[in-house]
């Protein structure tokens, strides 16, 4: 598997470039052609993963930890964790 760091996206996105995501498009459509697995992790957040995830081609895993705790310290973990889970229902 490779992964891909997303920080260059989250930036982009929170300034409401969504075409930050095609860098990371071309490059999952590049490793889905040689048969890698694909990750991704740093800076998705509740605000950003539903759009990452909709658009990256077969996405394996996401790390998205540091995002959830900081969140949590708002919504609880319970809700926070079944946020995350709805915005990736495809999975």
């Amino acid at each position: 598997r490779i992964e891909l760091y997303t920080e260059h996206f989250a930036h982009q996105y929170g300034l409401g470039n969504h075409s930050g995501i095609q860098p990371y498009v071309e490059a999952a459509v590049l490793a889905n052609q040689l048969g890698l697995g694909i990750n991704a992790g740093h800076d998705l957040s509740l605000e950003n993963l539903k759009y990452f995830s909709d658009n990256i081609p077969n996405l394996l895993e996401v790390s998205i930890g540091h995002a959830l705790i900081s969140e949590a310290l708002y919504l609880g973990l319970e809700n926070t964790v079944q946020a995350y889970l709805k915005r990736l229902a495809k999975w």
